[in-house]
């Protein structure tokens, strides 16, 4: 079922469910207060009958005048003979008032008028109200019993009888008429809801369209227009813009790095295999031409192991994979890598400060290898009779690990790039290194897992200094 099929649903059904609470609320007030009027008219006309009695209290006699329209009135005797009534009395079907006050009837409304939040009428005490039908249609009876004012003997019975066709009609034709409204604004629900969630899921289906169309044909260089108000689907349209923006720049990323991947990996397969050939095509090779060649082709076989070993690193690392959490002498990583750095200087100075002790958790052979990558870059790009220092120490809330050299620099245009895979700055590049490309991308994640940070600060000519801050353990 389609989001608009089910919003056209919901709003027909909301409609629905507040027309039928209208129309019933509508309904029981009005039938309600129907039938109440007509018990407070046979209440207001027996009293006002028994109010203007004219006989003495040994035989009363009823007020002709005193009877309305639709109010029939009769007067009985105490053994429940008719003794008179008012002229319009041979409208209405006998009602035996001994049996009203012996079995009284509830009111002439239906269980559901009785929800109306409405008054009753005050029904006189001693009194009843009677309810009987004759020849289809019912009537509505009250019986008041007379009393001699002297001794409170029982001299008779008042009746105002009075037919409920004409609200019993009434109340079938509003019935029909809040049936006919309900369904008329169903069906508008239905035909409006329709409209608005067309109108309102227009910017939706240009979503999807274009969605669509992006995957068809991977052009993700289409953008939604923004619509002109910033609701909830505009918050959505820029939304998956931005979304689509992402996934752009990761693609371009992507193809970015396959490309830089494959040229790294090809310059090293390329001098093996040439040397490879040079050694089969020419058997008689002398013997030191033969060494040279396989020692250019034992490090470009080193080259290409490390290469390979930094992408294992750095797949795991988009893997997500998890490093192991420990507590970390950090002096002894920086301590031990410091010696190991002190067999690659090769002409360079190579200096230890400051050097504090500092404990972290985190994973001990990682932060190793930052270490290792920083020094290494310091001393691979200072050249011979430079310094390479390195630095650790303690904060109140954090430990600094620093590298400086007085090495080329990297120019500003290059320095916010140097984390990305396999780029390098033009001085770095001039002096071939021989390095992967991967180590600053690699150090940054370590540093990132630890949830540290790692900045670097460097300018042509006057060096490179990287910081690396991460959480302090006492």
């Amino acid at each position: 079922m389609s989001l608009r099929l089910r919003l056209v649903l919901w709003c027909a059904g909301l409609c629905g469910f507040v027309l039928l609470m209208v129309g019933t609320l509508a309904y029981t007030v009005h039938s309600r207060s129907q039938y109440d009027d007509l018990d407070r008219v046979l209440t207001t006309s027996a009293g006002h009958a028994m109010a203007n009695m004219t006989a003495s209290d040994i035989i009363p006699h009823l007020d002709q005048d005193s009877s309305g329209f639709d109010v029939v009135l009769r007067l009985y005797t105490p053994d429940g003979m008719l003794r008179e009534d008012t002229p319009n009395g041979a409208l209405a079907p006998p009602i035996d008032p001994r049996a009203v006050l012996t079995a009284p009837a509830g009111p002439a409304y239906g269980w559901l008028a009785e929800l109306a939040p409405l008054t009753p009428p005050n029904l006189p005490s001693s009194s009843a109200f009677g309810t009987v039908t004759s020849g289809g249609e019912r009537w509505r009876a009250l019986v008041l019993p007379l009393q001699r004012p002297s001794d409170g003997v029982l001299i008779g019975y008042i009746e105002a009888v009075s037919p409920l066709g004409r609200i019993d009609a009434g109340m079938r034709t509003f019935r029909l008429m809040l049936l006919g409204l309900g369904a008329i604004g169903l069906l508008g629900a239905l035909v409006g809801g329709l409209s608005v969630a067309g109108h309102a899921l227009q910017p939706v289906t240009q979503m999807v369209r274009i969605a669509r169309t992006i995957t068809v044909s991977r052009d993700l260089s289409r953008r939604i227009p923004a619509p002109a108000q910033q609701d909830e689907l505009g918050i959505l349209a820029t939304t998956f813009n931005t979304m689509i923006e992402s996934i752009e720049q990761a693609y371009i990323a992507q193809q970015r790095f396959v490309a830089d991947a494959s040229h790294e990996l090809r310059a090293p397969l390329t001098a093996i295999q040439g040397n490879i050939d040079l050694m089969r095509r020419r058997p008689e090779l002398p013997p030191a031409e033969r060494v040279e060649a396989l020692d250019e082709a034992a490090r470009e076989a080193d080259r290409l192991t490390r290469l390979v070993a930094d992408l294992l690193v750095l797949a795991r690392a988009d893997a997500g994979v998890s490093i192991r959490q420990e507590s970390v002498d950090l002096d002894t990583v920086v301590l031990d890598t410091f010696q190991i750095g002190r067999k690659i200087a090769d002409g360079r100075t190579l200096r230890l400060n400051p050097f504090e002790p500092a404990h972290t958790r985190g994973d001990e052979d990682r932060l190793r290898q930052l270490v290792l990558i920083l020094l290494d870059n310091a001393v691979k790009y200072t050249p011979v009779g430079g310094t390479v220092t390195l630095g650790l120490k303690q904060s109140r809330n954090r430990i600094e690990i620093s590298v400086r050299d007085t090495g080329v620099g990297i120019p500003p245009n290059d320095l916010p790039r140097v984390f990305e895979r396999f780029y390098r700055a033009d001085p770095a590049r001039s002096r071939n290194p021989g390095g992967t490309g991967l180590g600053l991308s690699i150090a940054r994640w370590i540093v990132e897992r630890h949830h540290g940070t790692i900045s670097i600060t460097s300018a042509p000519g006057c060096g490179t200094q990287v910081l690396v801050c991460l959480p302090y353990l006492p």
